[in-house]
C-alpha cells in the first residue's frame, strides 16, 4: 500500500499521476501554490492532527479543497497533508532564505518599528530592494540583512545549523525555531544546505546516508536512529536532538541516550551522510 504521507490522494481527488494505480473520484494536475503565512500545520485530515508544518514560502501542489481547507503536497519533501487554504497565496519567485534561526518582519526599515511578524530560519521570500542594513520583501515588509541568505549560497555544516537551534522548544511534527520535533530538525537543517531530507525519522532512515556496520566509531555529522527518533552526532561522544526527554534541542552523551532509550528501542542505524 502507497505510504499516504507520500501519495497525493486526498480520499476524494488525487494527481493525475496515480491514474491507473489508485481508485478516486477525479484526477488532477493541481495548481502550484506559496505558503503566505509565517508558519502553517500540515495536517492529517481536515481536522486531524498536525504531522509536519510549512514555512513561509514554501511552495506546495494544490490537489483538492474542501470548505476552509486545502490538501496539498510539498514540493521540498513530497509530504501530503491539509492546511488552512488562508495560509496560500499565489506561487511567485523566491531570492533569499532566512539563515538566523528566527528573524522578523518589519513595515518599515527600523527595528524600532513594532514587528509585523516572526519567521524561522529556512522561511523563503523575494528581496526587492534594500535601505539601511534592510531588505524589502515583494510583499513591502523589511527584514533585517544579516538574517538573510541568498539562495545561491546554502549553509555548509547541517550540524552546525542544527546547533543554533539549540532550547528551541520541542514540538511534535514542529518544523520552525518555535517548536521542533526530532526529524523536523534533521530537515531544518540539511534542507539549510540545499540537500534534500524527508519529513519523518523512519523516511530519513530509509534514505539517507550510508548505513554503517555496529562498533563504527561516530563522528560529527553522522545520524543515529532509533524506532521513532533520531539524533545527529555533534562530537564522538555527544548527540544533538530535540527529543521529549528535556522537551527542547539539547544535547547529551550518546552512551548515556542510548542506555536512556534502551527501554523503547535499541539503536536501530547509523549513518553517514
Amino acid at each position: 500500500m502507497s505510504d499516504p504521507r507520500l501519495t497525493p490522494f486526498s480520499g476524494r481527488i488525487a494527481h493525475h499521476s496515480l491514474q491507473g494505480q489508485i481508485a478516486a473520484q477525479g484526477f488532477t494536475a493541481g495548481t502550484t501554490a506559496r505558503l503566505a503565512a509565517p508558519l502553517a500545520d500540515l495536517l492529517r485530515q481536515p481536522d486531524g492532527p498536525r504531522d509536519r508544518q510549512l514555512l513561509l514560502g514554501a511552495r506546495v501542489t494544490v490537489i483538492d479543497r474542501q470548505g476552509s481547507m486545502a490538501f496539498v503536497q510539498a514540493e521540498a519533501d513530497g509530504y501530503c497533508g491539509w492546511l488552512d487554504d488562508t495560509t496560500l497565496g499565489p506561487d511567485h519567485a523566491v531570492s533569499h532564505r532566512v539563515s538566523a534561526p528566527a528573524t522578523h518582519l518589519y513595515p518599515a526599515p527600523d527595528l524600532k518599528r513594532p514587528a509585523h511578524a516572526r519567521l524561522s530560519l529556512n522561511a523563503l521570500c523575494e528581496i526587492t530592494d534594500a535601505q539601511d542594513q534592510f531588505l524589502r520583501t515583494a510583499h513591502g515588509l523589511w527584514l533585517p540583512e544579516q538574517h538573510l541568505a541568498p539562495l545561491s549560497h546554502p549553509a555548509t555544516d547541517p550540524v552546525s545549523v542544527a546547533e543554533s537551534l539549540l532550547g528551541t522548544p520541542y514540538l511534535w511534527g514542529g518544523n520552525s525555531r518555535d517548536g521542533v520535533d526530532c526529524s523536523g530538525l534533521v530537515q531544518l537543517a540539511l534542507h539549510a544546505c540545499n540537500r534534500p531530507c524527508p519529513g519523518d525519522s523512519d523516511l530519513q532512515e530509509r534514505d539517507l546516508g550510508l548505513p554503517l556496520p555496529p562498533g563504527t566509531p561516530p563522528q560529527r555529522g553522522d545520524l543515529m536512529f532509533w524506532r521513532g527518533h533520531v539524533a545527529w552526532v555533534s562530537a564522538p561522544d555527544r548527540i544533538l536532538h530535540a527529543n521529549a526527554h528535556s522537551m527542547s534541542v539539547a544535547f547529551e552523551p550518546l552512551a548515556l541516550a542510548i542506555a536512556r532509550i534502551a527501554a523503547d528501542s535499541p539503536v536501530t542505524a547509523h549513518k553517514r551522510l
